[in-house]
């Protein structure tokens, strides 16, 4: 029986070489989909918990939904209550100023654009985007190139995390980048209609004790927080439940503690240019790393305390090309590179 077993696999093509049979193989945690429509879907456990956006129909790519423990999303698309402010798509990355030009509002033509991803890696404790996008000025020319690695990592009772690390300087053969001073860049939130403050039940809080927009705006902080009521369920089912979100800045990255962008009506951005700007060059590039932290019940600064003192001490991403057969490029953190990649 065993033989026959072989000869079929052999016919039909199957692979059945030592852990590749469907006895041993068994599905990774976390796991990265792509989708239709230029999508990519994020999963724990068989579960989409977030997707990442770059469709051509869109000036710059985007995550949503960014679900929390309930399975709804906390963030959404545009303000609740200001068609002007459409450009805010949940989770996204823009600059107000790079060049005397505007890449966060939708009324500039200056886009941002995937230009390829590098690799999606899936794993049990964390699954791994790398992605390289271009930034291109109103006529259509190159000028920034951006490394985004994105990484999922599960917690706790459906709670996980999205860390974020951007690479970012000139594109080849243009000229040094001048990023201007100003509140609006590089990574930002805006949270559903119910988690605001001003249009929901929410609450802002900082790593500094201070709460609400007035003693928080533009102040120095390691971390922030949006949490609020959230309504789950439907029918006589529907109740309403407290999550939130918690966006940290990486101790590691330059003017840490970051000043913070943070409004009442439901967004929040670690304002990287607000006091100065910074001039990028080949020699000079960037890094910047975030985290955002997905969570159920109200903001715990002990929990967060304790969240960012592990996130300060995980390594960065290294992207290169790959040494191994049917990979192009392979994605780990620093001095941990796969042994396949050393050989």
């Amino acid at each position: 029986m065993k033989n026959w077993k072989t000869i079929c696999c052999v016919i039909l093509g199957l692979a059945c070489q030592p852990g590749r049979s469907e006895e041993t193989w068994r599905p990774e945690r976390c796991e990265l989909l792509p989708l239709p429509r230029q999508q990519v879907a994020f999963e724990v456990d068989g579960e989409e918990k977030l997707s990442w956006h770059f469709g051509s129909e869109y000036p710059r790519p985007f995550f949503y939904p960014l679900k929390g423990p309930s399975g709804v999303s906390l963030t959404r698309m545009g303000h609740p209550g200001a068609q002007n402010h459409d450009h805010h798509r949940s989770v996204w990355f823009a600059h107000h100023d790079v060049n005397g030009v505007s890449y966060w509002a939708d009324s500039s033509k200056a886009t941002i654009r995937q230009k390829h991803w590098y690799r999606y890696r899936d794993g049990d404790e964390e699954a791994v985007m790398a992605s390289l996008l271009g930034w291109y000025d109103e006529e259509g020319q190159e000028v920034m190139e951006q490394d985004v690695f994105a990484a999922l990592l599960p917690g706790e009772g459906g709670e996980y995390f999205l860390e974020i690390q951007t690479n970012c300087r000139p594109s080849p053969g243009a000229k040094p980048v001048e990023l201007g001073k100003t509140n609006f860049g590089f990574f930002a939130v805006r949270v559903s209609k119910s988690l605001s403050h001003y249009f929901g039940g929410g609450v802002i809080s900082n790593s500094e004790g201070q709460v609400g927009e007035k003693d928080i705006f533009g102040k120095a902080a390691k971390w922030m927080d949006y949490s609020g009521p959230v309504a789950t369920g439907g029918g006589p089912d529907r109740k309403v439940v407290t999550e939130g979100i918690t966006y940290f800045d990486h101790p590691h990255n330059p003017r840490y503690p970051t000043k913070w962008h943070v409004r009442s009506d439901g967004w929040m951005g670690a304002s990287f240019c607000m006091d100065e700007g910074m001039t990028l060059s080949e020699e000079s590039p960037i890094t910047l790393r975030y985290l955002l932290h997905v969570h159920s019940g109200a903001y715990d600064s002990k929990v967060a305390g304790g969240v960012a003192e592990r996130f300060g001490k995980r390594k960065s991403f290294v992207v290169a090309k790959s040494k191994q057969p049917h990979r192009q490029y392979e994605v780990w953190r620093e001095g941990q590179m796969p042994e396949a990649e050393k050989k």
